[in-house]
């Protein structure tokens, strides 16, 4: 939508740029937060950096997960799920595979901010109805790269001067359009 293009563009001057990216993403569910989350990732990851996508409940992250592993398929990006539920062996490959730089993109719950969780170069973290997060869970998440830009999402409509007030630090981009369709 012309909606997802503006606040694309928004995200990528903000990439583009020499300040840290603090930005409050804001629209309906089905508006398209997620792809446009995508969008930048991926323009991280083309240019040799990790990202991190953080949701509140694993039910909610599984969904993540597969949504971004459907528009992705059958390109080169290597995509991980990281939650509490995934242990053993299986874990073990993801931890290896983010120290190595080998996955892109890992997609999880607060799982991801346990000590053992270590990326080579975290550049962009993305956390989904970041409300649901204390300041400390997300901050522990971003001390896992050297200063990655943030960009977090939500569905709860907040007016933009509320939005200012709560969060002062960010830039707020609104998704006031969605997809035909929906």
């Amino acid at each position: 939508t012309s909606a997802q293009e503006r606040v694309l563009e928004e995200i990528v001057a903000d990439l583009c740029s020499l300040h840290l990216m603090n930005r409050l993403l804001q629209g309906d569910v089905g508006s398209g937060k997620t792809v446009v989350a995508l969008q930048a990732m991926i323009l991280v990851f083309e240019n040799g950096y990790q990202t991190a996508l953080m949701a509140p409940t694993e039910i909610l992250a599984q969904q993540h997960y597969q949504t971004i592993c459907q528009l992705l398929e059958g390109t080169r990006y290597q995509i991980a799920f990281l939650t509490s539920s995934v242990k053993g062996k299986p874990r073990e490959t993801v931890l290896r595979r983010l120290r190595s730089g080998e996955i892109d993109l890992v997609v999880g719950t607060h799982a991801l901010i346990q000590e053992e969780v270590q990326f080579k170069e975290l550049a962009l973290v993305v956390i989904d109805e970041q409300h649901r997060f204390g300041v400390l869970q997300r901050s522990q998440l971003m001390s896992k790269g050297a200063q990655p830009e943030t960009l977090v999402m939500t569905a709860t409509p907040i007016p933009r001067s509320l939005a200012l007030t709560l969060y002062g630090d960010f830039d707020v981009s609104i998704l006031d359009e969605m997809p035909p369709g929906r």
